[in-house]
């Protein structure tokens, strides 16, 4: 079997130990979080030649010594507000997942509102986000994913980082030649960064490589997850 066929098992393993993946829309903290750990998410559409889901974007937090940042905590910056006077939408300032994903809406769907120039940048425009916010949170809160516990110190050479980093290179068809390809309507075909659309993945960190050994640590962290 390959490194990626490895991977993969490994992916199914963990599928199987946490009874299946989750969604953001339904998802809130006070499921029993690990305070740590690296997360994989798919997209509705998106799968390998064997019709199987491919992983479009891996994450991890905390990778600077001394965050307190907690994996929920990533999860929820990601899903956006699900209540308040901004219920549904959510702040692309505080997740470069959601800045990626809305400004590929943006590119395939239009911009009546007037955005892009805008958009990610320290300071909004003066134009609304708001409803822009709630279609990015619409896309994300649809997208399954699974997580994998990895209760490590916060910092740059935690387990974490190492798994995130091999799983990225490993996954990125701009590094590894045997990636599985997105597909022709994948929505990250309308980024403006060619590291996204190379590498069919919503990451730009990590897409060039250099290849990390991580299949071990990510097996024996998978064996831990039930």
């Amino acid at each position: 079997m390959s490194d990626l066929d490895d991977f993969y098992a490994l992916i199914d393993d963990l599928r199987g130990r946490v009874g299946g993946e989750r969604l953001l829309g339904d998802c809130h903290g006070r499921q029993g979080w690990p305070t740590r750990g690296v997360y994989f998410f798919f997209e509705p559409g998106e799968t390998r030649a064997s019709g199987s889901p491919r992983v479009v974007r891996v994450g991890t937090h905390a990778l600077k010594a001394g965050s307190k940042t907690s994996l929920w905590t990533r999860l929820s910056q990601h899903r956006g507000h699900m209540g308040g006077s901004r219920a549904g939408g959510g702040n692309h300032r505080g997740s470069v997942f959601r800045l990626h994903v809305g400004e590929c809406l943006l590119g395939r769907d239009g911009d009546p509102l007037g955005l892009r120039d805008s958009w990610g940048r320290p300071i909004a425009s003066s134009a609304d986000e708001s409803l822009h916010e709630l279609a990015v949170s619409s896309h994300i809160r649809a997208m399954p994913f699974l997580f994998v516990p990895v209760l490590d110190e916060a910092g740059p050479t935690s387990a974490r980082a190492t798994i995130e980093a091999g799983a990225i290179a490993l996954l990125s068809a701009r590094c590894n030649p045997g990636a599985d390809p997105a597909s022709s309507t994948w929505l990250g075909q309308w980024s403006t960064r060619a590291a996204i659309r190379e590498s069919g993945l919503w990451n730009v960190q990590h897409v060039d490589g250099p290849p990390v050994e991580f299949l071990p640590i990510l097996a024996a962290h998978v064996a831990a997850s039930d």
